[in-house]
């Protein structure tokens, strides 16, 4: 029975996409260390849990097939303050998030040497 599972979360794994853009923080990609940390040994692992592991399967499958958004259409593509679903992918891109980090980065510098400037005995502390 353990086969059967390992195969199901395999071909999960398969069908779902991953995104370039979201590198190391993608669903997809989180998904296949989960599984190959939760099936280390393939087919041949040990399940303790086997309904947990069917309500897990149950939930991922939903998810990817978008049921809940089927089921409970939304009337706008947009969020309460108007963003659209392409503004926010764009926004949480890994490469938009760096430059974010880096701008940061050189503010707090500046801030940091104004500062240290006036009072050099914190730094000797």
């Amino acid at each position: 029975m353990a086969a059967s599972r390992y195969r199901r979360f395999l071909r999960l794994c398969e069908e779902w996409p991953v995104e370039q853009s979201r590198q190391q923080r993608d669903l997809g990609s989180v998904l296949r260390q989960r599984v190959a940390q939760a099936f280390r040994e393939g087919e041949n692992t040990p399940i303790s849990d086997p309904e947990a592991c069917d309500q897990m399967y149950e939930s991922l499958v939903r998810i990817h097939t978008n049921f809940y958004k089927n089921k409970y259409p939304r009337l706008k593509d947009t969020t309460f303050t108007g963003v659209t679903v392409e503004d926010c992918r764009t926004i949480l891109a890994t490469d938009i998030l760096k430059q974010m980090e880096d701008m940061k980065k050189g503010t707090w510098k500046r801030l940091r040497e104004k500062f240290s400037a006036n009072k050099p005995e914190e730094d000797l502390k």
